[in-house]
């Protein structure tokens, strides 16, 4: 089966995106014949359960419990134990995926009993508990490596052992039979939050975008965003930020966002005037605003809804903002390199015109909005993405070439089953499920952590320990919560460090009175970004094999594009009139919030934004001095924190900026 996303690069800088791939999510096995014909039937029949799941009503302890097994079962089966056994069934993966069957078994066999006696569980509880945890803990291993396995291990450790510990670290500590009953046995450890979401929501959301993935979507939003921009080399650029906004809000994948986009633009990057680390760290950049970007965003946005009981529809209106900020700063950017590169006005190729694309392909635009419009509509998250993913099958009938299963099987031009099998429905749903074992593995070992932290109280310790350094100030404790989701983040991936961090770090903020919404905003946020650093930097890693350039050097390149945005979460925890960044964090408390007032912050953050992205470039109209950078980026900074004064600084500074290039521009254009 064929790979869209890397279908258009040539096969050896397909083969280095590939391999970038496989060493951040595991490097699956290619399994042929029957073997893989029966994983990838199991996998479609494992979608199509999740999808029923969405539609009826599955307990949740068997809906969670079944999720996690068939996880394991997969993982045991697809990814081998070391890189030496790649392409081969082993007995041992055998055993390990009948060892994961059995702990599934022996829960479903306890009955009401089994939850009842999570406090005083039996030697045959702890022992299969105990083997559930293992196994995780070693598929944590083979998708994640050996850094999110060792943070796992290190608070399984404290919960042990923590009572050695000096104060104010130290708790009483748990013996093994407590803390495997209350991982294995409750809905709190395990198949908690994170496990819920991941069975409910994450997966939903993954086959969705397999879907559109498959029926070609992606093709359409870059061909249509060519075309809006007019296809010349000066508008390369914003035809890069334009079309990863759209390919980007349905998918949710950065990585999936910077391969598409830059499979079709690097060359038209590097006829544009772009320096290939340069071209590699826009499309990073861009591919990096998927997860931030309604509607479907980032694994972890699910788990805020959750974490906070609130709607996921609440959770897309306070994305909306943010991701407008994230994108007018990529755009301000390139538009000042248009200028600052003297790009050429020159045709890259003649291309079909935005209203001929948008007759053939429009149904694709329903994409972007359908999970919310069915949201606004009263179904819940789960419902929607079920009938949106329906909505997208039914759609990619109206035309040949991006039917789901191709008309010649509906008329028996093609052998039914053979042709069916090979189609890009039996494609899509196999999809779904296998690109959700690496986070369903990440939420699985988040469980044990979050288990952790509930029975030790680690959350109010961390918490404790941050307002102390802090003394009490809120940018301080704001500051020292963005450096640890910022070194969290460089361990392991954004669904893992947000959780991390949303149980040890977000009640410090809370605590001096943040919103809990602005607070995991904030952590999200963060969180986001610090996947663009090293280790974890995979889309800048990708975007620099896909445009020949040095890995770090694009890592460096993309931070120089979304650096204008790094103070956006600043602006919604510093101050209680920078919520109005989040729309109110409700829907309901956004009908009754001061509309002016909302308008305002969000102008003058933008006003920010363009002022820091010219002060970080060294560019506005003109070439800046010195003097004229410094005044941007001090204006920017003021201008992204919601107060008068700065306001009235700010905008007196980025005004005498403008008037000075004015001038400049005037007297250059007289000569």
């Amino acid at each position: 089966m064929t790979d869209p996303l890397t279908d258009s690069l040539d096969a050896e800088t397909r083969q280095r995106v590939e391999d970038l791939i496989k060493e951040e999510e595991g490097d699956a096995n290619q399994y042929k014949g029957s073997l893989g014909i029966a994983l990838t039937l199991v996998a479609v029949l494992m979608s199509l359960f999740h999808l029923y799941a969405a539609y009826a009503i599955v307990p949740a302890q068997i809906l969670r419990a079944t999720h996690v097994t068939m996880v394991l079962v997969f993982i045991f089966l697809t990814f081998p134990i070391a890189a030496r056994f790649k392409n081969r069934l082993m007995l041992w993966d055998i055993g390990f995926a009948l060892l994961a069957v059995s702990t599934l078994i022996y829960a479903m066999l306890g009955g009401d009993d089994f939850a009842d006696r999570n406090t005083y569980p039996l030697t045959t509880d702890v022992l299969f508990g105990s083997i559930l945890i293992l196994l995780i803990l070693e598929a944590l291993r083979r998708t994640n490596g050996w850094v999110l396995l060792t943070v796992t291990v290190s608070f399984l450790l404290y919960a042990l052992f923590g009572n050695y510990l000096p104060a104010p670290w130290t708790h009483k500590g748990y013996e093994l039979a407590r803390l495997v009953g209350f991982m294995y046995m409750t809905l709190e450890g395990v198949f908690g939050t994170a496990i819920d979401v991941s069975s409910t929501l994450i997966i939903l959301f993954t086959i969705f975008g397999a879907f559109l993935q498959f029926s070609g979507a992606g093709k359409f939003f870059i061909d249509f965003s060519f075309s809006v921009m007019g296809g010349k080399t000066s508008n390369v650029g914003k035809t890069v930020v334009l079309s990863s906004f759209l390919l980007g809000g349905p998918s949710g994948s950065g990585v999936a966002t910077t391969v598409t986009v830059g499979a079709v633009a690097h060359n038209m990057l590097a006829k544009a005037g772009y320096e290939k680390n340069a071209a590699g760290g826009l499309l990073a950049a861009g591919g990096l605003g998927a997860i931030i970007s309604p509607p479907v965003l980032g694994a972890a946005a699910f788990l805020i809804a959750e974490f906070l009981k609130i709607s996921y529809l609440d959770v897309l209106l306070m994305a909306t903002v943010p991701t407008f900020l994230f994108y007018l700063g990529l755009y301000v950017m390139v538009t000042i390199d248009a200028r600052k590169y003297n790009m050429s006005e020159q045709k890259i190729e003649s291309i079909e015109s935005a209203w001929t694309l948008t007759k053939k392909y429009w149904f694709h635009f329903f994409s972007l909005i359908s999970i919310v419009v069915f949201m606004l509509m009263g179904f819940s998250p789960g419902m929607s993405v079920f009938w949106a993913t329906a909505a997208s099958l039914v759609t990619s009938f109206l035309r040949s070439d991006s039917a789901m299963i191709s008309y010649d099987t509906f008329q028996g031009k093609a052998p039914f089953w053979a042709s069916l099998y090979n189609s890009k429905f039996t494609q899509a749903l196999s999809g779904g499920f296998t690109q959700v074992l690496s986070i369903a593995a990440t939420c699985a070992g988040a469980g044990l952590i979050v288990g952790v932290v509930v029975l030790t109280g680690l959350g109010l310790k961390f918490s404790a320990i941050v307002l102390d350094y802090a003394d009490g100030s809120l940018f301080l404790t704001a500051l020292f919560t963005g450096l640890v989701v910022w070194i969290v983040g460089l361990a392991v991936p954004v669904t893992a460090s947000y959780i991390i961090c949303a149980v040890i770090a977000a009640p410090a903020m809370i605590k001096l009175g943040v919103p809990d919404y602005a607070a995991h905003m904030f952590i999200f946020y963060y969180a986001v970004l610090s996947e663009v650093s090293p280790p974890t930097a995979l889309s800048p890693f990708a975007a620099a094999a896909i445009c020949k350039g040095d890995p770090y050097k694009t890592t460096f390149q993309s931070w120089k594009y979304v650096a204008p945005a790094i103070l956006v979460p600043f602006i919604f925890v510093l101050d209680p009139a920078g919520v109005a960044l989040l729309l109110m964090g409700n829907v309901k408390a956004l009908a009754a919030a001061n509309w002016s007032e909302i308008a305002w912050i969000v102008f003058t953050a933008s006003a920010g934004i363009v002022a820091l992205a010219g002060g970080l470039q060294s560019w506005f109209i003109l070439k800046t001095s010195l003097i004229e950078r410094w005044v941007l980026i001090a204006s920017g900074v003021a201008l992204t924190y919601p107060s008068a004064v700065g306001d009235i600084g700010g905008f007196a500074g980025l005004g005498m900026v403008v008037v000075l290039q004015w001038l400049r521009q005037s007297r250059q254009q007289a000569n």
